[in-house]
């Protein structure tokens, strides 16, 4: 009789004070870079009511930069708010996820979906069980909404006093943060293909495509590897199988009643 598998060992506890700590400085972090999105708005012409307000409302880095750099560049309005859209688009399978690890009821997750992005969802699924999980995602959200909203009413009023934005590497603040949350849980063979051919994705379609669009692009990445791997796991089983001796047993010879081997049994017979 075979016995049971141990069950898989339980993810290290971990404490409040950790979560907070890591939760505040992701928030800080990434909330410093509100003072870029307040310059760059203001550089293309927005006022502070309409910089303020994309902030407030919209809440997603990445899209807020997208909007005035298509605007910076001379794109139609509609046609940057349509690039912004898509980049957006992906934090609603940030939602997916989230919503069966936060455990949210349905009269909180419409405010709780403001909060879903990138910097909220890495800390959230970075943790072992759900009640961190929320803490991290509060504290996450609580800060970084704050600071963000802060930086930004402060950039776009002292626009002209800080320059250029790309000379203070502020632009590059959440990108940064976000790919060093992203890295320790590239831990497998599989995801890590999965990350490098979705950066060859973007590097490719980014000067063919609409801004927002490659990163969309990107997440075929993941499907197309999985796809991959599935076939060689299949073919290796098939493989086995058709393997000379491939299912047979090792089992002996059948016995007799008595317990003497049915080919022993034969070879007396012959000698009578």
């Amino acid at each position: 009789m075979e016995r049971a598998a141990p069950p898989p060992p339980a993810p290290p506890a971990k404490t409040d004070a950790a979560v907070i700590r890591d939760a505040l400085g992701v928030g800080v972090a990434v909330g410093l870079s509100g003072f870029a999105f307040g310059v760059t708005s203001a550089g293309v012409g927005l006022s502070l009511l309409q910089t303020c307000a994309l902030s407030l409302l919209v809440f997603t880095g990445a899209s807020q930069f997208a909007l005035v750099g298509a605007l910076a560049a001379g794109g139609n309005p509609l046609t940057a708010a349509a690039g912004a859209f898509f980049l957006g688009a992906r934090n609603a399978f940030y939602g997916l996820r989230l919503s069966a690890v936060l455990g949210y009821r349905s009269t909180v997750k419409p405010f709780a979906a403001h909060w879903v992005i990138d910097e909220t969802s890495a800390v959230t699924l970075a943790q072992p069980d759900r009640r961190t999980a929320r803490l991290g995602f509060t504290v996450t959200g609580l800060t970084l909404y704050v600071l963000w909203n802060l930086t930004t009413f402060v950039g776009a009023l002292g626009a002209e006093a800080l320059g250029d934005t790309e000379a203070w590497g502020l632009d590059a603040a959440g990108p940064a943060v976000f790919l060093a949350l992203l890295a320790p849980m590239l831990k497998e063979t599989v995801e890590r293909v999965a990350a490098g051919l979705a950066v060859v994705l973007v590097m490719v379609t980014l000067p063919l495509l609409p801004t927002g669009v490659p990163v969309l692009v990107s997440a075929l990445a993941a499907p197309a590897v999985l796809v991959v791997q599935g076939r060689r796991e299949r073919a290796k089983e098939v493989g086995t199988a058709q393997e000379p001796g491939a299912g047979r047993g090792t089992a002996g010879p059948p016995a007799r009643p008595d317990g003497t081997p049915e080919s022993r049994r034969a070879t007396e017979e012959d000698q009578a």
